[in-house]
């Protein structure tokens, strides 16, 4: 196992899949292991400075138990050269740590991470400075995440107002995009999958599998914008995909996204590329 002698951990334990006793039981489970880990249970609007504090703190290991935005926030904060990262699913899609830990729950993935883990480098993708280490998708269908957020809330008329907006920005411009040097095209929305994710590329490779989706009407749009790249889509015969090492993309005017689930605003013209190195993880071995 990597060693570990200085643990920061963070739970938000207002994002509805989490309890009020995660904080005891992490401390629990570091314990059993004969560590002392300091963790940070704040109240949503300071989650991000609580991160921040954990990550100047400089610990051999950072434990996000919270929602994707607050994993892939935790991943730019570090960076290559900061603390390690154990992101666990504190949140709905849970899309970083079901790719490192498999769809368990995360009392069993941290006991595993902490018994047989291992130190990983994870590339992936950038945009704007923005990492994502799973999946991004950029274009119309992006536009609904803020409607599932509030039905995930059960704010029933805010995710009505929420969905009637997409719904008319949804096919107001598509994008246009060039693949690595490639013809110049358009489509309705793209598709970035990490090695992490990518059931088309092995692990190891350095680059992107990139997809352009043109969706046939709100549908279609809606179904992609609230499975945010959870779905069948990669099974439709009409998606062809292709390995990306540097996407160019641009629109008439800022261009909506999800990056691992979190839903972002890009500018009108924003490059996509793949970089080799953005976080370590502590990660469990493939066959466990």
């Amino acid at each position: 196992m990597t060693r570990i002698r200085r643990v920061e951990a963070i739970a938000n334990v207002a994002s509805g899949s989490v309890s009020e006793d995660a904080p005891q039981e992490i401390e629990k489970i570091f314990a059993d292991f004969g560590v002392d880990a300091h963790v940070c249970a704040p109240p949503p609007d300071e989650l991000t400075d609580c991160l921040r504090a954990a990550v100047d703190a400089a610990p051999d290991l950072i434990v996000v138990l919270a929602g994707d935005g607050t994993a892939r926030a935790a991943a730019e904060m570090c960076g290559p050269k900061g603390p390690m990262i154990a992101p666990l699913p504190g949140g709905t899609m849970n899309m970083l740590p079901h790719a490192i830990y498999g769809a368990r729950p995360w009392q069993d993935a941290l006991s595993i991470a902490l018994a047989q883990g291992e130190e990983r480098m994870l590339g992936g993708g950038e945009v704007e400075g923005r990492f994502f280490l799973v999946a991004a998708i950029l274009g119309s269908p992006a536009l609904w995440a803020p409607a599932r957020e509030a039905a995930r809330f059960g704010q029933k008329k805010l995710a009505l107002l929420r969905a009637r907006r997409a719904m008319r920005r949804a096919f107001s411009g598509r994008l246009r995009y060039i693949i690595d040097g490639g013809a110049r095209e358009k489509a309705e929305a793209l598709t970035f999958m990490c090695p992490l994710a990518s059931r088309a590329l092995a692990e190891d490779e350095q680059v992107l599998e990139a997809a352009a989706l043109d969706v046939k009407g709100a549908l279609d749009a809606f179904r992609l914008g609230f499975h945010a790249l959870t779905g069948d889509w990669r099974d439709d015969p009409n998606v062809v995909t292709e390995r990306c090492h540097l996407a160019r993309v641009w629109a008439a005017h800022g261009i909506p996204a999800i990056l691992d689930g979190e839903s972002v605003r890009l500018k009108s013209l924003a490059e996509v590329r793949y970089q080799p190195e953005l976080v370590r993880v502590l990660a469990i071995p493939k066959d466990v």
